[in-house]
């Protein structure tokens, strides 16, 4: 496929996991990418990564809560041409409990999941509006529309959803769409699930357990969501919210599977 042939995405938090492996995606379908990553190394690499498969990518090593971040990224991918894409993937989280949270860690999850979405949004808008043309796709949860745990980290996501649809109400007229992917629990490297998995190293496996489709996600699910939003096929879709999470939110298999296993002859609820 080459959907995003002579065009350019800004991936945040992309020098691993889902960002990583969407830059990937997005270069194996034509695009330039701009892999933004607070960790130089990793954005380094993410940027080699690209090069290697065949695909161009420039490395902008900063953090979303600097809008110099956000300026120099902007001005990398003037390096390419026009700047049609923009995914926030960036975020933190490790407060797995409002008892943990602090005021501080509050902050911190509050300002890398969310402010950080709004300062690179803002940033790019206007870039956009001048081409008249543009995409947004951040990178939600399912966290953001029910409680699973990590309380500053699902209402910054809950957040999101609303930024989303802020900018595609306010900027739809102007050619820029903005949707939402809020993925289930997906296999990654970071720092929450690398804390969870030292407690208890079967996790994922348990996990699997309450997800209709029987497993968890993988980075390339969320990426695969995230390159159809970001195409020219989904060019009347804005304002959504793509949820890819294997069936989690469609209703608890377990409890289900609870109300219909009574003996023959017992009554069940309805």
């Amino acid at each position: 496929m080459a959907r995003y042939r002579n065009k350019v995405a800004i991936v945040t938090g992309g020098g691993g996991g889902i960002g990583r492996v969407t830059a990937l995606r997005l270069a194996v379908e034509g695009a330039a990418i701009v892999i933004v990553d607070r960790k130089p190394r990793e954005a380094r690499a993410a940027a080699a990564a690209v090069v290697g498969a065949g695909g161009r990518a420039i490395a902008v090593p900063g953090t979303i809560m600097a809008e110099a971040t956000a300026r120099h990224a902007i001005a990398a991918s003037k390096v390419f041409g026009s700047l049609d894409l923009l995914v926030n993937n960036a975020a933190f989280t490790i407060k797995s409990t409002i008892a943990e949270c602090s005021s501080a860690d509050w902050d911190k999850e509050m300002d890398s999941t969310l402010k950080g979405a709004f300062l690179f949004s803002r940033a790019v808008l206007p870039v956009m509006v001048k081409q008249g043309h543009g995409a947004i796709v951040n990178i939600g949860s399912v966290n953001g529309l029910k409680y699973f745990g990590n309380p500053a980290y699902s209402a910054a996501k809950a957040g999101l959803l609303n930024l989303t649809q802020s900018i595609a109400t306010e900027y739809g007229r102007h050619g820029i769409r903005a949707n939402m992917v809020s993925p289930g629990t997906i296999v990654t490297d970071a720092p929450a699930w690398v804390e969870r998995r030292k407690k208890n190293p079967q996790l994922f496996k348990k996990l699997t357990r309450w997800y209709p489709i029987g497993r968890v996600g993988k980075p390339e699910d969320i990426a695969a969501a995230v390159a159809y939003l970001g195409a020219d096929e989904a060019g009347f879709v804005t304002g959504a919210n793509l949820v890819v999470d294997g069936g989690l939110t469609a209703g608890m298999g377990m409890m289900v599977d609870e109300m219909t296993s009574a003996p023959k002859g017992k009554r069940r609820n309805s």
